[in-house]
């Protein structure tokens, strides 16, 4: 048996109010994906955290090529040859890709930025990745997608020995996925090891040696991928065996809800579409067809050119967010961390703030007992694990997060929910939740969209999809008499 390049003992460390990891054990060999895999809370990216240096362990043995390194700082752990591509996204907006490749690793001449320099470095690293991105280009300017895959360079422009990748591709398209499959398979046969934590459990197959599976914070199991099966793993995870990944109920179809006509807006061209109640209707398509653009302008969070958005027979005119919450239209934004929650402030105080007129008096002042009873009731419907409500939102795990988002638009009496990628980064256990939680809405009669980059959840959870390309939409379909070939072909109608 070769040498572990890592090799941790019983590893503990604790929060306040929350142990994370208890007596944990993890090893990695060279050359191999070792897939860490659990529930959101699991304790994965604490332990990834500690192996990076973030966080110091409270207890437990910690070695690198045979050696106990004590307690490592960021700073150590990189000139050790370990680098991490996080779960949530840490670019500096305003720099460009070159600069955010290369921050605090910068050449220099004559004492200033050498940025011919720079960008040439990084647009070798971009094409050897085969990554069409200019490295001049202004980060913001991208989308999550494109900033996921600098996030991937900027790892592998260090030359890391260990690399670790914690839900490497929640942001990204298929065809992405593929072209990282590929560089992940390159970096394996050039002795890299690759500690690999997703919530795709399909896309292990193409990649992955070994899995080792967390619960509550403990360790549960390791095993070869060859020698399990997928629903061996989702029953380690959770404790149980999950018979039904897509439960969707069926429903007579009811009056129409919503009905959008000739909307146009930006990219959006002549969109048209409608929802009844006892329906949940998905949309798909590829990264940058206009999903996200055409519900943060019915939302109000854009502003609209032309078109008509009727509700339950009633023209609305939205011109802000405050408008279609008052209206009953609510979203659930697709970036929880910048757009869905204020992180510094805890669950009961996110979940408060989107129902302020629910929880408050006649005089203005706050009901403490209504509020408690929300958020309550949200804290146990949606299982999100927390020591109380008072817990800050950025202590949570993501997926715990993405929970807090969609409770606090649940609280509310809406007529129309709109989940965007609400399943995003949550572990499979939790998907269920959602998915029940959309066919709750579904029995009270309420109009459901939900938007997401999975070909498999959109057929299993909606009952009509509509499909989007460039902007326009471009297939109106029923998932009981399609497939994911013509879904497929309807997103790629318009494409260049």
């Amino acid at each position: 048996m070769s040498l572990n390049l890592i090799e941790l003992n019983k590893v503990s460390k604790s929060f306040p109010g929350v142990k994370a990891l208890d007596q944990v054990s993890f090893d990695l060999k060279k050359g191999e994906v070792h897939a860490l895999l659990g529930e959101n809370g699991a304790g994965k990216s604490t332990l990834m955290k500690i192996i990076s240096g973030i966080y110091k362990r409270d207890e437990g043995t910690y070695f690198i090529d045979g050696k106990d390194i004590g307690d490592l700082t960021p700073k150590k752990a990189a000139d050790l040859g370990i680098a991490i591509i996080h779960q949530e996204l840490n670019m500096c907006q305003d720099l460009t890709v070159a600069e955010n490749m290369f921050l605090g690793r910068e050449k220099k001449k004559y004492g200033f930025v050498d940025q011919k320099s720079l960008n040439e470095d990084a647009r070798i690293i971009l094409e050897k990745l085969q990554m069409d991105i200019d490295p001049e280009m202004v980060v913001r300017k991208l989308p999550v997608s494109k900033q996921q895959m600098i996030e991937i360079a900027k790892a592998l422009s260090t030359n890391a020995r260990i690399l670790i990748m914690d839900e490497p591709t929640s942001a990204l398209t298929e065809k992405e996925c593929v072209e990282l499959f590929k560089i992940i398979n390159n970096l394996k046969k050039n002795g890299c090891a690759i500690i690999y934590i997703s919530h795709r459990l399909e896309e292990l197959e193409h990649i992955t040696d070994r899995v080792s599976v967390f619960r509550d914070g403990k360790y549960i199991i390791t095993k070869n991928y060859k020698d399990t099966s997928l629903d061996e793993i989702i029953a380690y995870m959770v404790g149980r065996e999950i018979t039904d990944k897509y439960p969707n109920i069926q429903m007579p179809l009811g009056d129409k809800i919503l009905e959008v006509n000739k909307l146009n807006a930006g990219m959006l061209k002549d969109i048209s579409f409608d929802l009844f109640s006892g329906e949940i209707v998905g949309f798909s398509g590829l990264m940058g067809a206009g999903r996200t653009e055409l519900f943060k302008t019915i939302f109000g969070a854009d502003k609209k050119e032309s078109g008509e958005i009727i509700l339950d027979g009633h023209h609305l005119n939205i011109k802000s967010p405050e408008d279609a919450i008052r209206y009953g239209i609510v979203l659930g934004p697709e970036d929880r961390k910048s757009e869905g929650l204020c992180t510094k402030l805890s669950i009961r105080e996110n979940i408060a703030l989107a129902n302020l007129d629910q929880i408050s008096n006649k005089f203005g002042f706050i009901d403490k007992e209504k509020e408690a009873e929300i958020v309550d009731k949200m804290i146990s419907d949606l299982k999100i694990k927390t020591p109380s409500m008072e817990q800050d939102a950025k202590n949570l795990s993501g997926g715990n997060q993405q929970k807090v988002v969609v409770g606090k638009w649940l609280a509310r009496d809406a007529r129309v929910v709109v989940f965007d990628e609400p399943t995003r980064g949550i572990d499979v256990a939790a998907k269920v939740e959602i998915y029940n939680i959309m066919n709750e809405l579904k029995r009270q009669g309420v109009g459901v969209i939900f938007i997401s980059s999975e070909l498999p959840e959109i057929m299993g959870m909606s009952d009509r999809v509509l499909v989007m390309c460039n902007g326009r939409i471009t297939g109106n379909l029923m998932t009981s008499d399609t497939s994911q070939d013509e879904i497929l072909h309807c997103a790629t109608r318009y494409s260049n």
